[in-house]
């Protein structure tokens, strides 16, 4: 009897641990990271790692809402841990600095690389998006 009780314990106990576990990897409280950064592009389509202040990551999310996409923006400067995500990005792509653009997996770049594949029909093309035939005016 007495084994019982000691193994139901054991059992709640561990039930417990599991349970927390689940809960904090679900909130995202024991992920790394890089972790993180990895998840949250494989889970968008189109992912902006920004500053909300910054004048370059306006410039890369208006690409987007001129092509009427709406991306996936982590604002760093408004999360505890932007700071280690930004650096994070750094050990994963090579760059600290914002925007870092991701499309259906690959990183695209910063706001110059956006705008360039803006205007070369890359990012259309990269998006899916069938290029308008509009007449000259």
């Amino acid at each position: 009897m007495a084994a019982t009780v000691s193994m139901r314990k054991i059992l709640t106990a561990s039930a417990a641990m599991v349970c927390a576990v689940a809960i904090a990897s679900l909130c995202g409280a024991s992920s790394s990271p890089e972790s993180f950064i990895k998840n949250t592009i494989a889970s968008h389509q189109i992912v902006i790692f920004s500053k909300s202040y910054c004048p370059y990551c306006r410039r890369a999310k208006a690409v987007f809402k001129e092509l009427h996409k709406v991306p996936h923006v982590v604002e760093l400067d408004q999360r505890d841990d932007g700071s280690s995500l930004q650096n994070a990005l750094s050990v994963l792509f090579g760059r600290r600095t914002v925007p870092q653009v991701f499309i259906d997996g690959k990183h695209i770049g910063g706001s110059d690389d956006t705008l360039e594949a803006y205007e070369s029909g890359e990012l259309r093309k990269l998006l899916g998006i069938k290029e308008d035939h509009k007449a000259d005016l």
